[in-house]
């Protein structure tokens, strides 16, 4: 079992993040994020492992309107949320073997084991906005919140190393690319599909069983 964590950033791209950055103070990059995520090995050889994983990242982002203020010269203000939770199934792959057995009881582990992994799941997302907003046809300001999540097909690739303290215990860092997109609720109409897609890297304790 691997308890990560460490930060995600998400790819941004299409048009709702196209637009959030053109009508709010929000730039590419904001929605990084911290990370945090588990995983399950169970080994079928040596060097191979099926893997079940669960990992979270969530980015919350005050801003304001990029081109107007309000009757009292005052920022027009609101908060932007981004959630993304993966579940996954892949295989790990060991590069190296991760260590040695000594006799029938003993097992010595190698000090770094660098490695592999792919596979896919489903993600849920959660974006949502909370506050006040320009309707740009009008001119008026108005205050409300905007909200979709739902869940995706998602693929996963992965590589890292575990550097063993003792037979049991060790440390793990790894660098990840999951890919997704999703479609948007009904208080986005008129959006492509969110773009579910990001990097992220992180640290953790390794435990053996």
């Amino acid at each position: 079992m691997s308890l990560r964590l460490g930060v995600a950033r998400p790819s941004e791209t299409g048009k709702l993040f196209e637009f959030t950055r053109d009508n709010l103070m929000v730039n590419k990059g904001d929605f990084t994020s911290f990370s945090m995520g588990a995983d399950l090995d169970i080994a079928v050889s040596s060097r191979l492992a099926v893997q079940f994983g669960a990992t979270v990242a969530q980015a919350n982002k005050l801003s304001e309107d990029r081109n107007f203020i309000d009757n009292n010269d005052l920022p027009i203000e609101q908060t932007t949320s981004f959630r993304r939770s993966p579940v996954t199934l892949g295989l790990k792959y060991y590069l190296m073997s991760p260590g040695a057995s000594l006799g029938r009881y003993a097992w010595v582990p190698n000090r770094i084991a660098p490695y592999v992994a792919a596979g896919g799941g489903l993600m849920h997302y959660r974006f949502r906005q909370s506050g006040d907003f320009v309707d740009y046809q009008t001119l008026d300001v108005f205050n409300t919140t905007l909200s979709s999540s739902g869940w995706s097909g998602t693929s996963y690739v992965t590589g890292g190393a575990v550097i063993s303290l003792s037979a049991r215990m060790g440390l793990v860092t790894e660098a990840r690319y999951d890919r997704a997109r999703a479609p948007l609720g009904t208080d986005f109409q008129g959006f492509d599909r969110i773009d579910l897609s990001g990097v992220s890297v992180t640290t953790g304790l390794h435990l053996r069983f």
